[in-house]
C-alpha cells in the first residue's frame, strides 16, 4: 500500500513507499533490537524500499535496491543531508559527522592527504610491526578469539599514524578508547535522556571519557605545537596542526579533537572487526585458505586473491549494515516515490550485498567473484557511498591487506567444519559472536 504524505512547501501530494502492517510500536521494538533480521526478512516484501518510524530517527524509508541506492548517493547534498542524529552526538559538533554542505565538502579536503596515495605506504611498515608484536603471543594450537588481538591491532596503528610516536599519553588514549567506543555505539541509537541519571548512568559515564580524552589530546596538541620539527612531521596531528582551509583559516582545537576522535573511534573498530570476520570465514574454507598462503608466500607482490578475499568479506559479513542520509529538500524523488522533508532515507548494506543480480549465490563465500571483476560502485558498499563515503576507506583496505599477509606468512590457521559464527551487534557494528575464533601454530 502506499502512503500518502502532505508536502510540507507545496499542496502536491507525496506518495512514500508502504509500511508493514504491524502497530508502529512492534515496528520500532523490532528495528532496536533485531534490524538486521527484520530488514531481511521484509525486504522481498516491497518492491526496493519501505517506510518504518524507528526510535531517534523518525520517519525511515529502508532502500534495499541498488539503483535506489544510487539516486540516494548521487542526489545533491543541498537536498539529502547527514543522517539525523548520528555519530557526532559521540564525537562531536566539530566531527566531520556533523557538518553539512560546504563546510562538510572544505573539512574533507583537509582530511584526504594522510590517508591516500603516497602517505598509506608510509604506514605499511606500522601496520606490519604491530601485528608481528601482537601474535607474538599468540596461543598455539589452542582455539582463541580474534576479534580483541585485531581490535588492539589496529588501535595501535592509528595512533601510531595519527600522533607518530609513543607514550604515557598514548597508553590513557589505549586504555580509555576501546571502552568508551563500545558504550557510544551503544547509545548512539538510544534517544537522550532530558535529564541527568546520576554519576552512574552510562551517559555520564560517556561525558567523563570524553573529559579525560581532551585533557590528553591537549598536552599532545601543545607538545606538537611546541615541536621546533612540527614541519618536518608525517603524522596526522601535525598535518592538522599545518592545514589551512583555502580562506587561510585553520581547524580549531576543538575541531581537531573531535576530528582526531573520529579517526581513532571509526579507523579501528570496523577494521577490526571485518579481519575477524575474515578469520572466521578462511578457517571454514580451506580451499581459499590454501590459495591465499600460496599467494603470501610467493616472492612477488602479488595480492589479487588476497584483495579479492577482503572485498567478499565485507560483501558477506559486513560490520555497518546501514548508510542514511536526511531529506532537507521540500521532496525529493526516489525510484516510483517522492518523500518529503523530514524523512531519513537508509541504504541497506546488508540487502544490497545479497541482491542476487548483483552477486549471484550471495550466501556463498567465494572471492572468485571479484578477480578480475569490480564490484558495482552501488551494490558494494561497506564504506558507504556518495560524498560521505568513508575517508579512510583505502586505509582501511591496506591495513587489511598487510595484517593477512602478515599472519598467513607467520601462521598456519587450522580449518574447522564447526558451524558458521552467529552475528553479534555491538551497537553500530556487527562482530562474530564468538570473536572469530580460531587455531594456529606458528609456522
Amino acid at each position: 500500500m502506499t502512503e500518502t504524505v502532505i508536502g510540507q512547501e507545496t499542496d502536491l501530494p507525496l506518495q512514500v513507499p508502504p509500511s508493514p502492517r504491524i502497530p508502529k510500536v512492534l515496528q520500532a521494538a523490532a528495528f532496536v533490537a533485531l534490524r538486521r533480521p527484520m530488514t531481511r526478512l521484509l525486504a522481498p516484501k516491497y518492491d526496493g524500499a519501505f517506510t518504518l518510524r524507528i526510535p531517534v530517527f523518525g520517519n525511515v524509508v529502508i532502500v534495499t535496491d541498488p539503483a535506489m541506492a544510487k539516486q540516494v548517493f548521487t542526489t545533491s547534498t543541498d537536498d539529502l543531508g547527514n543522517l539525523q542524529p548520528n555519530l557526532s552526538r559521540v564525537f562531536g559538533p566539530g566531527s566531520v559527522f556533523a557538518l553539512e554542505g560546504a563546510d562538510h565538502r572544505k573539512r574533507r579536503k583537509l582530511l584526504t592527504p594522510p590517508f591516500h596515495g603516497r602517505s598509506i605506504k608510509n604506514y605499511e611498515k606500522i601496520v606490519e610491526e604491530e601485528t608481528l608484536r601482537e601474535t607474538a603471543s599468540w596461543p598455539q594450537g589452542v582455539e582463541f578469539e580474534t576479534l580483541e588481538p585485531m581490535m588492539r591491532i589496529t588501535l595501535n596503528i592509528i595512533l601510531r599514524a595519527i600522533f607518530g610516536a609513543d607514550g604515557a599519553e598514548l597508553e590513557k588514549l589505549r586504555r580509555i578508547i576501546p571502552p568508551w567506543v563500545t558504550l557510544g555505539s551503544r547509545l548512539v541509537v538510544l534517544p537522550t535522556p532530558t535529564r541527568d541519571f546520576g554519576r552512574f548512568s552510562p551517559w555520564r559515564k560517556l561525558a567523563d571519557y570524553r573529559r579525560e580524552y581532551n585533557a590528553v589530546i591537549d598536552f599532545l596538541i601543545e607538545q606538537a605545537t611546541a615541536d621546533p620539527r612540527l614541519d618536518e612531521r608525517t603524522d596526522v596531528l601535525a598535518l592538522f596542526l599545518r592545514s589551512t582551509y583555502e580562506d587561510g583559516s585553520a581547524m580549531s582545537r576543538s575541531e581537531i579533537a573531535d576530528e582526531l576522535l573520529t579517526l581513532l573511534a571509526a579507523g579501528h573498530e570496523t577494521t577490526a572487526s571485518t579481519l575477524a570476520w575474515a578469520f572466521e570465514r578462511l578457517s571454514r574454507h580451506p580451499r581459499v585458505l590454501a590459495d591465499l598462503v600460496a599467494e603470501a608466500d610467493a616472492d612477488t607482490d602479488g595480492a589479487e586473491l588476497r584483495q579479492a578475499t577482503i572485498l567478499e568479506v565485507q560483501r558477506a559479513r559486513t560490520v555497518i549494515d546501514f548508510a542514511g542520509r536526511h531529506v532537507l529538500a521540500p521532496s525529493i524523488e526516489l525510484g516510483q516515490w517522492r518523500i518529503p522533508k523530514g524523512y531519513s532515507v537508509m541504504v541497506s548494506i546488508g540487502q544490497l550485498h545479497s541482491n542476487t543480480d548483483e552477486f549471484p549465490n550471495p550466501d556463498q563465500f567465494d572471492p572468485q567473484r571479484f578477480i578480475g571483476n569490480r564490484p558495482n560502485t552501488f551494490a558494494w558498499i561497506p564504506f558507504g557511498g556518495g560524498t560521505r563515503r568513508c575517508v579512510g576507506a583505502a586505509f582501511a583496505n591496506m591495513e587489511m591487506d598487510v595484517v593477512l599477509r602478515t599472519v598467513l606468512r607467520h601462521f598456519t590457521i587450522e580449518t574447522t567444519s564447526k558451524p558458521d559464527e552467529k552475528w553479534h551487534s555491538r551497537g553500530v557494528a556487527f562482530t562474530p559472536k564468538k570473536g572469530g575464533r580460531v587455531t594456529v601454530r606458528r609456522r
